[in-house]
């Protein structure tokens, strides 16, 4: 069963805006958060879905989350945490803003958000919580280490507060994306194989939340692929280019 209303924060991502429709198209009512105006989506989700559909202001870095489900207006059924950044590696590790920016985004905000979600969330029947991770918090890689280490954070953060729920009820789902074909990896080459569509990607979360999954990887074969990555020795690791 799905909780609704649903409140999809960082609904102007390509992954907010296929979970907005997806879950529009289960009939429920959906809440979008993003930062600026993103009425304009909501209007159009409304008269394609014929779904309940309205926007709020948000900023997962603001650092007031109590004031926005104050002002919300509603306890939320679900709640999906899409928002997120990627930064580039390289400026991170050069300039100290740009890596706050980046764990700020990811860790920081997302986790201050969904710990004032819980604590209201916690009496709602069959309320989720639901946060989008990614496999590069498997392991830290040279590549991306000050992403990864953020959302390897929000991983750890995601784990202790379903246990911390386990007995209330609110359920609290953790998704591990890999490749995604969306603006944020536009002009990388990404592998056919291993990259999904933001389409694919909320299929499989509204899916997964039907059944109370815990954590469920996008598209499922990187659950494959970081197993053999956690498996390598750091001795090897550390030779390799990933």
């Amino acid at each position: 069963m799905l909780a609704s209303p649903v409140l999809i924060l960082g609904a102007r991502s390509d992954i907010g805006r296929a979970l907005a429709k997806g879950y529009a198209a289960q009939g429920c009512e959906v809440i979008l958060a993003a930062r600026g105006d993103i009425s304009a989506d909501a209007t159009d989700l409304a008269l394609r879905s014929q779904a309940k559909v309205r926007s709020v202001s948000f900023d997962v870095t603001d650092g007031k989350p109590d004031a926005f489900f104050d002002a919300l207006g509603v306890v939320p059924g679900t709640i999906v945490m899409v928002a997120g950044l990627l930064g580039d590696q390289a400026e991170s590790a050069a300039h100290d803003e740009a890596a706050q920016k980046v764990m700020d985004s990811n860790y920081n905000g997302p986790s201050r958000y969904l710990l004032a979600a819980a604590r209201r969330m916690a009496s709602v029947p069959d309320a989720c919580i639901i946060g989008i991770s990614s496999v590069a918090g498997e392991r830290g890689r040279a590549s991306n280490f000050v992403y990864g280490s953020a959302k390897a954070g929000f991983t750890a953060f995601l784990s202790g507060l379903r246990n911390a729920h386990a007995k209330t009820g609110l359920h609290v789902m953790t998704v591990k994306p890999g490749f995604v074909r969306t603006q944020m990896t536009a002009g990388m080459k990404l592998s056919p194989v291993m990259t999904a569509e933001p389409e694919q990607v909320a299929d499989a979360i509204i899916k997964a939340q039907g059944r109370k999954a815990d954590v469920i990887y996008t598209l499922g074969r990187w659950r494959l692929v970081m197993a053999i990555i956690r498996a390598i020795p750091e001795p090897i690791f550390k030779k390799l280019s990933l």
